[in-house]
């Protein structure tokens, strides 16, 4: 009779245990991290096709976006998107010549330098923040986004401002393939 109580309090212990470990599991995910893979090319050569990341999903809900940071928002067409912060509110984006200018000054892309030597021509067109939204600059509430590789990528020159409602978290760590594992700038 006693090894039958003492099996059904282990039996007890360990289904506690395992409760609480898929409950924190599923907070973490939920609220606090997530995995995603990158679908595409128009983040390369900062990020590869198929590579695994962790989305941060609480940096945004106590601190601001900065620029150049790698975001995961929800684009229109209902799929999420990984792309850079180029413009936060107020500033005004514009790009000549393969350079890019926020409010008249020139910004450097040193994120960019490996993937410019390997082209012909610019990898970023020229292009007015006015001529792409409409807006002479981005009001509050919204970011512009671009992908690293500018010729193949669906960003803000395309769906518009990005609305920080629609921002999932920032990442910055590949998990997967291990060879490509660590911190991205």
């Amino acid at each position: 009779m006693e090894t039958e109580v003492k099996k059904k309090n282990e039996m007890w212990e360990w289904s506690k245990a395992l409760l609480i470990a898929f409950g924190l599991a599923a907070i973490i995910r939920f609220f606090l991290f997530t995995p995603i893979v990158v679908d595409g090319e128009s983040m390369m050569p900062t990020l590869e096709d198929g590579d695994r990341m962790i989305v941060n999903k609480i940096g945004y809900s106590v601190g601001e976006p900065d620029r150049f940071d790698i975001i995961v928002f929800h684009a229109p067409e209902k799929k999420d998107y990984i792309k850079r912060i180029i413009g936060l509110p107020g500033d005004h984006i514009a790009y000549e010549d393969d350079q890019l200018y926020i409010n008249g000054e020139a910004i450097e892309e040193p994120y960019l330098d490996v993937y410019k030597q390997g082209i012909t021509g610019t990898l970023t067109e020229d292009f007015d923040l006015v001529d792409v939204t409409g807006e002479n600059t981005i009001p509050e509430g919204t970011i512009f986004v671009m992908g690293d590789n500018r010729r193949a990528s669906k960003d803000s020159r395309h769906i518009g401002l990005v609305s920080t409602d629609e921002v999932i978290g920032d990442t910055n760590f590949v998990f997967w393939p291990l060879a490509e594992a660590g911190i991205v700038k």
